[in-house]
């Protein structure tokens, strides 16, 4: 006969395994005759049961020995546990290097009583769904931030103020280099550059869908928390070299509505040419913070987090474009220092903070309420990600079959829907001939 279940021990399989684990008649006698231990106890033994009487009386030997014995029990009976209650599933995050447990969660005898969620076989995570429409919302709103930016830009450029009256501020950098005019040209070269890899990177990793997401996600903060710093203070031109003087629009219309669309047809101008220089857009007043440097940093952290570590000639260069964008904006005066040190700090400073909590969902799960008021987007786009996004690229090939099991799909999705249109235009027009007799026998 087979053995019963730990579940449905009795005191005598008690003593009859206690004995197989190797403990002599002092345990035995202890933990069987005078303390009536069965399966189900064995099961629920913890390192507090150890540090209490009867099993403080035990022997260092047979303390560790039986904690070891235990626990082995227990872990081999999970799923029994499980079902209980008696142990919980958190959402914890399998790529950190290092888990950090509360004092209050752990002992000396355990690190904790809760098991890890279930992985693939190699170790990877398997729940990464890729959620398009998450994407697509988040593009969404990158895009409407977008347009935000590009009218306070217009608008902040109407309240720049008087270059007589107010001269650049005393800078330190731009105190001592000398302008260089095709500097910030060559900074948005450098971007477009950037930009380039990424799109190379997106073209081929994976998991695309989830870095586009959290890019547009990131992106659009960092810029609509611009839109705000440009509106509450407006610093004087940084350079003498700038024309810069409020527009005159033509006075057609005084009223509301005419400066109105006036206004808009300026921001779709900048929103169009992407507030580039090398686009023919000039505009003034937008200085706290730098626009381009958040671009810049931007691109530079998404490439070096979602490109393999070895390839680090890729980050080496660019961490080097970066810096560089960054100095042909100071060199072109076209910014203060200060502009482009708070641009650079908030937007490391976001990504690291995001990245950071999307790597590590368990430590949000004890108060998820407040992590859905402060951090809305991040609890949106990251509900169903579980840990680290690995990089991981597809070739050519993968991603030509992908595109056409896409456009499959579609086409299948929209001849099923013509049918469903064909066959209800159908029934209704069969039901109109079946009422029309009817209708004529009445008025005859």
């Amino acid at each position: 006969m087979s053995d019963p279940p730990v579940m449905e021990w009795t005191v005598s399989d008690t003593e009859v395994w206690l004995r197989k684990e190797g403990f002599d008649d002092t345990v035995i006698k202890i933990l069987c005759h005078e303390n009536q231990l069965n399966g189900k106890c064995l099961l629920v033994l913890n390192e507090h049961d150890f540090a209490a009487e009867p099993l403080s009386s035990l022997t260092l030997r047979d303390r560790k020995c039986l904690y070891i014995a235990c626990k082995t029990l227990q872990r081999d009976n999970q799923n029994v546990l499980i079902d209980l209650g008696i142990l919980e599933i958190p959402n914890v995050n399998l790529y950190a290097p290092q888990q950090h447990f509360n004092k209050h969660d752990c002992s000396e005898y355990s690190e904790s009583e809760r098991i890890s969620p279930p992985v693939s076989e190699d170790g990877r995570i398997p729940r990464l769904p890729p959620e398009k429409t998450k994407a697509f919302v988040s593009f969404c709103y990158v895009v409407g931030v977008t347009w935000i930016t590009a009218f306070v830009m217009v608008i902040v450029h109407d309240r720049v103020p008087d270059m007589k009256k107010y001269p650049p501020l005393p800078d330190i950098f731009l105190d001592n280099v000398p302008h260089i005019p095709w500097a910030f040209d060559m900074c948005e070269i450098t971007g477009t550059f950037l930009f380039s890899i990424w799109l190379v990177v997106l073209l081929f990793h994976k998991h695309r869908f989830i870095l586009m997401r959290r890019f547009f996600a990131l992106s659009g903060t960092v810029f609509l928390l611009r839109c705000v710093t440009m509106l509450i203070t407006s610093l004087s031109v940084p350079g003498a070299h700038l024309q810069c003087t409020p527009r005159n629009y033509p006075t057609q219309s005084s009223s509301l509505f005419g400066d109105l669309a006036t206004k808009l047809s300026q921001a779709y101008v900048i929103w169009r040419g992407a507030g580039m220089s090398i686009q023919g857009v000039r505009t003034c007043g937008d200085y706290m913070f730098s626009g381009h440097t958040v671009a810049l940093t931007m691109l530079n952290f998404f490439i070096t987090e979602y490109t393999p570590r070895h390839i680090y000639y890729l980050h080496t260069l660019s961490w080097m474009m970066n810096m560089f964008g960054i100095f042909f904006i100071l060199a072109a005066h076209e910014h203060y220092s200060i502009d482009v040190f708070v641009a650079f700090y908030i937007s490391s400073r976001l990504f690291l903070y995001y990245h950071t909590l999307s790597n590590n969902q368990a430590l949000m799960q004890r108060d998820s309420t407040r992590t859905k008021v402060w951090f809305p987007l991040f609890s949106y786009f990251e509900s169903s990600v579980d840990g680290i996004v690995p990089n991981e690229y597809e070739t050519p090939s993968e991603i030509v079959c992908s595109l056409v099991n896409f456009i499959k799909n579609k086409l299948s999705f929209l001849k099923d829907l013509l049918t469903v249109i064909t066959v209800r235009s159908s029934e209704t027009v069969t039901a109109n001939h079946v009422v029309d007799p009817v209708r004529e026998n009445k008025n005859k």
